[in-house]
């Protein structure tokens, strides 16, 4: 009799996804709250390990650091909300860095039944996260530079796809039988390629979504409201590129419409494909939600700038284009992931 999910080794790996995936919403939550730089040193907050920093401790710290530099100006203070979220992103990262050596030794020691692809890919999962805690210092030191942001996402992204690679060869080695691992040589053949290239498209939009967010006046580029802030931008479709913030804004929206286009039509093959081949319909519903996801995620993107104010943004529809965003990503990778498993399972069962 099969174990429940949470009794087998491969749940491990699973949580920690979660957790990865929780950590990128924290994130999220710090941009959307203002407080990128709400923690000015690193790994310290304020030169102190706790979040409740009142105005007049900020003002202090300041007055003895004058090296460190804060965008807004050194008199800017923070709340102890928007101070909390960056202190609690740094907890949560610190605290996994447990769990996942756990991992990497549980690899070890269960090689026998997971394979050195498992110790592998388990401590690439720990190195991946040593990356991330750099970039995040970083991006700290840099006072959240649009670069550094969008690298700090990449890493993040990369880390739960490792995380996602782990989980699913665990439960192929503890005897899934998932349908889609039958999928057939030829339909490998005729799409590995595309499926790749829709995991890469959503991965680029996401990243340049994460440079619109973090460049100066990104947001604000095509002004607001509909049409003239969308579909427009500033009243035009090809409006003049005279500042940062309106490129940024024009080179994420065409590439939403190319990305779109690319998914489409990539969709539109796989589906078909499927009528032959039955065992890969589980490529076609992957297919779909990627698709699908990217869809609402235009929505979103478009309601976020429908209904701002110059002055004031619905910031939840932020984050909620963030996770959205990321939710493609993940299908898309899980995709490419289980392909080429099919291709291996298809080179073991030619050979037998």
């Amino acid at each position: 009799m099969d174990r429940v999910w949470w009794g087998r080794p491969s749940a491990f790996p699973l949580i920690l996804l979660v957790i990865s995936l929780l950590i990128i919403i924290v994130g999220g939550t710090i941009r959307i709250n203002d407080a990128g730089e709400s923690c000015p040193d690193w790994p310290q907050c304020f030169g102190t390990w706790t979040f409740d920093v009142s105005v007049e401790e900020q003002q202090q710290f300041w007055q003895e650091n004058p090296d460190h530099v804060d965008s807004r100006g050194i008199d800017h203070r923070y709340s102890t909300f928007q101070i909390f979220t960056e202190w609690f992103h740094r907890l949560l990262v610190a605290i996994v860095a447990i769990p996942v050596l756990l991992n990497f030794i549980m690899a070890k020691r269960m090689k026998e039944k997971y394979g050195d692809r498992t110790v592998k890919v388990s401590f690439l999962a720990g190195i991946m996260l040593i990356c991330q805690a750099i970039v995040g210092a970083v991006t700290v030191v840099l006072d959240n530079v649009d670069w550094s942001v969008a690298l700090h996402l990449s890493l993040a992204c990369i880390w739960a796809s490792i995380l996602l690679y782990q989980y699913l060869w665990m439960r192929i080695c503890e005897g899934a039988d998932w349908s889609i691992l039958k999928t057939s040589q030829q339909f490998f053949n005729e799409h590995s390629k595309r499926i790749d290239s829709m995991t890469a498209a959503v991965f680029v939009l996401l990243i340049l979504g994460a440079w619109v967010a973090s460049t100066a006046g990104g947001q604000q580029g095509c002004s607001v409201g509909f049409p003239n802030g969308w579909p427009k931008c500033n009243g035009y479709f090809l409006p003049s590129v005279d500042s940062s913030g309106i490129i940024v804004q024009m080179i994420h929206r065409l590439g939403a419409l190319v990305v779109g286009i690319m998914l489409i039509l990539a969709t539109a093959r796989i589906t078909g494909s499927v009528r032959q081949d039955k065992e890969a319909v589980g490529f076609k519903t992957f297919a779909h939600l990627t698709s699908g996801l990217w869809s609402l995620n235009v929505l979103i993107g478009a309601s976020y700038i429908i209904l701002a104010k110059l002055d004031e943004f619905p910031e939840w529809l932020s984050l909620a284009h963030l996770v959205v965003g990321v939710g493609s990503v993940l299908m898309a990778i899980c995709a490419s992931i289980l392909m080429r498993f099919c291709k291996e399972k298809s080179i073991e069962l030619s050979e037998e």
